[in-house]
Order: C-alpha cells, then structure tokens, then sequence
C-alpha cells in the first residue's frame, strides 16, 4: 500500500502523491472501510449461528426459520437505511460527517451486542443498521469524489480497489471475531467487532486532508421551512409506531413477527415507489429520465442476485453448522470460517478481472454492463444448483466441505462480473440531484432481495431442501439469460454511459 509521485493527471502543476496510481484520499477511505466491514462481517458470521444455539450452549434457542427471518430483515434494513443515509448526506451533513457520525453509532452498536442481555443485542443490532446504512450510502460518493470527470479511465479500477478493502476486511473477520465468539465466547467476539469499527474511524479522521473538499459540501442544504417540516413529519410517524407497539406490548400479545412482517413488507415496497418517485422528478432533464430507465433494469437484475448471493450467513451457515463436515485434511475449524472463502476468492480474483476488463476495453472487446449483469446472474443460479446437489448427497450424513468451497466460488465469479460494476455505474447514472441518494438506492436492490427471502421464511417455506435451491437458482438464470437477450434495447436509454 505504498504511496507513489507521479505527475497530476488532473492539469494541477506539479507531482501528486498518489495511491497506486490513484487519488491518495482512496487509502483513507480503503482502510476505513475495511475495518468497517471487518467489524460487520465478524458480526454477521456469527449472527444465524448465535440465534440458533441451544440457550445451555450461550445463544438465543431460536428455530432455524426464525433465525433466517431475522437475519434477512437485519440485512435488508442495514442496505434499506442507505437510502435515508444518502439523504442525511445530500441535504443535511454533507458525506464526510454522515460517515463520521455513522462510524460512531455502529462502533456503539458492537459493544451492545457485547452485553449479555437479548434487548442489548436487539438495540445493537438496530443501532448497526443504522449507522451502517448511513456509512455505506456516503463512503462510496466520496471514492466517486475522487474522481470528477466521470470518464476518468481509473474510475472502474478505483472502485475496486475500494471494494478490495471490504473483501479484506471480510476475510479477515470470521477468522478471528468468528473463532473467538464459536470457541471463546460470543460476546467477547461482538466487542471485538466494536474495536474493528474504532479503528476505522481513527483512519478515517486521520485521512480527512486527502478527501475531495466536495465531500464536505451539502448538494442540496434544507432550508429552515424544509427543516422543521422534515422534523415534524419524523416526529409523527415515531410517535405512531411507539404508539401502536406500546398497544401490541400492554395487550400481551408481540411476538418477533410484529416487528419482522411490517420490516419486510416495507423492505418490498419502499424500493418500488423510490425508484418511481426519482424517474417521474420534474427537475431532472431528458437524459437523466433516460437513464434512471435504464437503470430500473440494473436495479431488477440485482436484487435477483443479492437474494441468493445474501444467503451465504444465513442458509449456507446452517448448512456448513448441520450437514458439512468442519474438517479438512484433518484441521478441525469452526463453521463461522466459511464465511471467509468469498472474500478469500474476491481478493485473489478482483485483479484478474480488473485486468480483464482493461486489457478487453483497449481491443474494443470488452462486454456491456448488462452483459457482466446478466453473466453474474446465470452464474449464482448455477451456485444454487451445485447447492441443490449438495442438499441431495448430505442425507443422514454430512458432506465434504468442498461442496461450500465450490458454491462460494461460482458466487465470487458471479459477483465480480456484476457488484464493483454496479457501484461505478451508479455513480455515472445517478441524477445530480441524489448523487448520494442513488448509492442507497444501489443498496435497495439488496434489501429487495434480502426482504423476500425473509417473507418465504415467514410464511413457512424450507430452506433445508433442494427445492429450495433448485427453484431459486432457476429463476436467477433464466432472468440473466433473458436480460441478455433486451441488452440492445437498453443501452440507448443510458444516455452515453458505458
């Protein structure tokens, strides 16, 4: 990670200190989020497993379903949150104090899952999804800051450097946090989630003199008119959702599902009329409609995957802790350690692809966004369907882990053809106008995915068969093959992006 002088591309007289041949400010926001990641990824290695582990055992006791359904609605909130995250960014902090203070509440968050008391961990958690909708809407705008000409030939490769760091992170976390909480303790593994997110921050507010100054500016400050009337709405639907849970609370009769239903029906809906209320904005020109139609395609195609991709620390998790084997070649590990094969493939593979991608852009070769989109989704179908042969040959017995190593690496393929993408093209797509918001609008097509997996669980759907895998794993490819198939008639609207 060393620095290098080379000559500013920029037109700014003389040297620039540069991060391998990137704007220096993307160091800074690399290792801020790889502790970020380190602190959520550690958490979320442990998170089905803790749910689901006999209360004798320090856990909560809860059915497999349940604990999925739980884990999901978590999912979808923590990318749902990105949304009013970018907005705290657009009209109200400005990027870089919405991360400062995003930082702070997740960090708070770890170290009340260290509490050994179920409404600490339920209070930590949403103070988790919070802070990390918040972070993650506005983290990705500044890497974009970094870079202000759109066309910048290092865009793509800037971003997945960046998204590197969160595959350090990633890889690294179940590792450590995932082996203390399974072997030592589960709360002493929280609590060291919540040290992971205070590393972060202290890079984070060390590197702020490297950041693009535009990361400080409010786009579009609220007035005092727009302030109170934002205020008074907020006021108004807490004091109803307090209201009608005190009632639901005294009556006797709240269970987890009055709090996982309303979740995910809101997980469903809400990404639909966004999307719908910033296409039909009078304020936005001919081509920026153009292209948020344009984008609705991505958008779909994503949700797709990230509701099968997202399954990796809910249903994989059971099934690496109830069918697979935790040996290999005679080392015993703990079934939190899965967890660390995407990242572990993300990092030895990103550069490859990244190379790919340049070394086909110069031959004029190189394939259409919605042709990466559609070749990620074909590939997590077929992760499922190797899923759907496990399920099969695990029986009364339990199967090789190379089973999960396979999946895990057909969906780490499948990933670096649509995710660093995605996060770039938003960025080029996105309307002045919710240049932060439509990162969190990237991250809705998670929650959209992630909310229907939850709604199958709630409504009693296995997830311990193959059809199961079989079923979903069909339905993504045949919406990969048939996005490739209206490729041409999409790339008009995307009003010269590429």
């Amino acid at each position: 990670m060393a620095s290098s002088l080379t000559s500013a591309s920029t037109g700014t007289p003389g040297p620039e200190k540069t991060f391998l041949g990137h704007p220096r400010g993307l160091a800074n926001l690399f290792m801020t989020e790889m502790w970020e990641r380190y602190s959520f990824y550690g958490m979320r290695a442990l998170l089905v497993l803790y749910l689901a582990t006999n209360v004798a055992d320090g856990g909560l006791g809860m059915n497999d379903a349940t604990a999925v359904a739980i884990y999901s609605v978590y999912n979808a909130m923590v990318y749902l949150l990105a949304l009013p995250g970018g907005w705290l960014g657009d009209r109200l902090w400005g990027a870089r104090k919405a991360v400062a203070v995003a930082g702070v509440i997740i960090m708070t968050g770890h170290f009340l899952l260290a509490v050994p008391a179920q409404i600490s961990f339920f209070i930590g958690l949403a103070f988790i999804a919070v802070g990390s909708g918040v972070l993650k809407a506005n983290i990705s705008t500044m890497v974009g800051h970094l870079y202000p000409d759109k066309n910048d030939s290092r865009r793509d490769g800037g971003f997945t450097i960046f998204y590197m760091g969160i595959n350090l992170g990633a890889f690294v976390a179940p590792l450590t946090i995932g082996w203390v909480g399974q072997k030592v303790s589960w709360h002493l593994g929280f609590a060291m989630a919540g040290v992971g997110m205070a590393i972060g921050l202290l890079f984070f507010f060390l590197g702020f003199r490297n950041l693009n100054p535009e990361s400080s500016r409010v786009p579009a400050p609220l007035d005092a008119a727009e302030r109170s009337a934002v205020l008074k709405k907020a006021l108004i639907w807490l004091g109803v959702a307090a209201a009608a849970y005190a009632i639901i609370g005294l009556a006797g009769v709240f269970t987890i599902d009055w709090a996982l239903w309303p979740l995910t029906i809101l997980g469903l809906a809400l990404p639909a009329w966004y999307l719908l209320r910033v296409k039909r904005d009078k304020d936005l020109d001919e081509v920026e409609r153009s292209r948020m139609s344009a984008y609705v395609w991505f958008f779909v195609a994503a949700a797709a995957f990230w509701a099968i991709y997202d399954q990796s620390g809910s249903t994989l998790s059971l099934f690496a802790k109830n069918n697979t084997e935790s040996t290999l070649f005679g080392f015993a590990f703990p079934e939190s350690w899965f967890q660390s094969l995407n990242p572990l493939f993300v990092m030895a593979l990103a550069p490859v692809f990244a190379w790919v991608w340049v070394a086909l852009a110069k031959r004029s070769k190189e394939p259409s966004t919605l042709t990466k989109f559609s070749f990620g989704l074909v590939l997590i179908g077929a992760s499922f369907g190797v899923m759907m042969l496990a399920q099969g040959a695990a029986g009364d017995a339990k199967v090789t882990p190379m089973w999960l190593v396979s999946v895990y690496l057909i969906q780490t393929v499948g990933e670096l053809t649509l995710s660093p993408v995605g996060l770039s093209l938003t960025t080029k797509l996105a309307p002045q106008k919710y240049a932060s918001q439509m990162m969190g609008v990237w991250f809705l097509a998670v929650t959209a995915g992630n909310s229907v997996v939850a709604l199958l669980q709630l409504i009693g759907t296995p997830t311990d068969t193959q059809g199961w895998f079989a079923s979903l794993g069909a339905l993504a490819a045949v919406a990969g093959v048939a996005i490739f198939m209206y490729r041409k008639k999409v790339q008009p609207l995307m009003g010269g992006v590429h």
